[in-house]
């Protein structure tokens, strides 16, 4: 997808990208696949706010997007390539050949009129979901399955996907986007290929207000709070943080703290993300 450059008509438009929408077949969504989305500006079910700096932004529907893929054996066309608002990678519609529609995550090379599957009869080509046990080594895969069933969770951004890497009994090793080696089970299912839309990254918004439309509001710095607010506000003019190391507004240590809590399926990973 190619990106278009705006004239510097403006501060706002100077240095401003979008994306041309090439891919893009179809500009309204099915009906029946969307459902309303109520905004919470990052407050919880009892109201207290739990994400800082969210709210407003342009209204939305949710787009029902298959990530389960269970039609095994039941082949599918496409129909069209659409926009979701609420993802960075583009959706396909699928119109089965039982009269079913569905979206699905939009890979790489899959176009207008090409057919998918999914099942362990499903040919390895693009597009197609099979268990990995079932796939040779060095496939690029996304939309991965973590349980047998639950539907995929790994890999389902923009430009993403996870390659496999070897086959060790009931499990394959995967290589995530991250850098992390994980084991899963072969009967997993996954999609062959890598999303599309790879140049949403590269984009740059320009100007606040694009922030905005996206549903983040502005942030303000720890320096110019009150002590009450934050650890490193107070002081007569601009003054030091004033204590070992950055802090988060919560008082805990800023830099290098490790906030990830120990999970059921950390002992499948084989080795970490990072250097």
């Amino acid at each position: 997808m190619a990106i278009k450059v705006f004239r510097p008509t403006s501060p706002g438009r100077r240095g401003m990208t979008s994306l041309v929408g090439e891919e893009i077949t179809k500009q309204r969504p099915e009906k029946s696949l969307i459902a309303p989305q109520r905004k919470r500006a990052g407050r919880n079910v009892q109201g207290r706010l739990t994400v800082r700096h969210r709210g407003g932004g342009a209204k939305r529907n949710l787009r029902i997007v298959d990530f389960k893929r269970d039609k095994p054996g039941v082949p599918g066309r496409v129909a069209a390539i659409e926009y979701d608002p609420n993802r960075s990678a583009n959706i396909a519609l699928i119109n089965y050949n039982d009269g079913d529609k569905r979206y699905i995550l939009a890979p790489l090379g899959l176009n207008l009129g090409d057919v998918v599957k999914a099942g362990e009869d499903a040919e390895l080509k693009v597009g197609n979901v099979l268990p990995m046990k079932l796939m040779p080594t060095g496939t690029l895969v996304h939309n991965i399955e973590m349980e047998k069933g639950r539907g995929g969770r790994i890999a389902r951004s923009a430009g993403n996907s996870a390659q496999l890497m070897a086959k060790e009994g009931d499990y394959v090793l995967l290589r995530l986007p991250s850098g992390e080696m994980r084991r899963i089970r072969g009967e997993c299912t996954a999609t062959v290929g890598q999303i599309g839309n790879l140049d949403h990254q590269n984009i740059k918004l320009g100007k606040a207000g694009r922030r905005r439309l996206q549903g983040w509001r502005p942030q303000v710095r720890g320096t110019a709070m009150t002590p009450r607010d934050h650890p490193h506000g107070g002081g007569e003019g601009r003054s030091p943080v004033g204590m070992p190391g950055p802090k988060t507004p919560w008082g805990k240590p800023a830099l290098g703290y490790k906030t990830r809590k120990p999970k059921a399926s950390d002992k499948f990973i084989v080795k970490r993300r990072g250097k």
